[in-house]
């Protein structure tokens, strides 16, 4: 079967991305406290991607939600189609039971598959990695909770501690219990826009990832550009360093690693091989000294 680009990329995380010692500790630890791991980090420091990593080095089914200011707590557990329920009322086929309109969240696939997958419409995520996975144990990816408004990570405190929500959209408000053994690794992220409520800062596994030294960056670097590839990497570890002691002098913020990775990808795909190179400071210029005060956009590296 060939896999979806989603399931594709999960598997590649799986041979990109390089785990620091520290943060390898931070995932142990929460898993053996039952906690959420809360990354802390700049954009494109690799927070969100350590979830497919894990995903695929311990062969885990894989969901993830992406918050947005939009996003309520609800929506990580479930979800109820309004607009097709009035559509439906509208028609000669009148309305359905409500287990029509109820869609399954990140939270509930991964807490109960068996009874996620029994409502009519409801179609799994990353299906074709997920379903030869069906006994395995999950992790959940909550990727920029910062983004969300304060109530949201309140109102999630029940859920993430007791791995336990009521469905109260559905005849009967039925329970959701977590049935996976071991239980679910949740790895929620923070780019530190806004401040989180202490009390679900104090529920979780917290750990910061800082800028990748010089020794990092090479591993790195040799994960994610080709075997025999020849590129100027002493350099542009020096440039990297350069343009994030700027930033930081301008108070703006400092390329990331990922911003890294697309300069390696750059030279390699214009065949720069020295510093001389007549397109090398434009290339340092698009990517190192842009100005990066926007949010960075979703599906890039993060």
């Amino acid at each position: 079967m060939t896999l979806s680009a989603g399931a594709a990329q999960i598997q590649l995380q799986g041979h990109q991305y390089v785990c620091p010692d520290v943060l390898a500790l931070a995932v142990r630890v929460a898993r053996a406290t039952a906690r959420p791991l809360l990354l802390f980090g700049a954009p494109g420091s690799g927070k969100s991607s350590l979830a497919k990593f894990i995903a695929a080095r311990d062969d885990l089914r894989y969901y993830e939600h992406v918050i947005t200011a939009r996003t309520t707590a609800r929506d990580l557990l479930w979800s109820f189609d309004s607009v097709r329920r009035l559509s439906d009322a509208q028609t000669r086929t009148g309305v359905k039971a409500d287990r029509h309109y109820v869609m399954p969240g990140a939270l509930w696939w991964a807490f109960d598959r068996a009874s996620a997958l029994g409502h009519v419409r409801a179609t799994e995520p990353y299906a074709d990695w997920n379903s030869s996975r069906a006994d395995h144990g999950a992790i959940v990816l909550i990727d920029e909770i910062d983004k969300a408004d304060p109530d949201v990570p309140n109102s999630l405190l029940i859920p993430l501690a007791d791995r336990y929500f009521t469905v109260t959209d559905l005849d009967g408000a039925p329970d959701v219990h977590e049935t996976s053994t071991p239980q679910s690794l949740i790895v929620i992220t923070s780019n530190e826009e806004r401040e989180l409520p202490p009390a679900f800062e104090r529920r979780c596994v917290v750990h910061r990832l800082d800028d990748h030294d010089d020794e990092m960056l090479e591993t790195i670097a040799g994960n994610h550009a080709p075997k025999d590839s020849d590129y100027p990497l002493p350099y542009l570890i020096s440039q990297l360093k350069e343009a994030r002691n700027t930033a930081r002098d301008e108070q703006r913020r400092q390329p990331s690693t990922a911003e890294f990775i697309d300069a390696i990808k750059a030279c390699i795909g214009e065949n720069i091989t020295t510093p001389e190179h007549s397109h090398m400071k434009d290339i340092i210029k698009m990517i190192f000294e842009k100005d990066t005060r926007s949010d960075d956009v979703q599906g890039w590296p993060r």
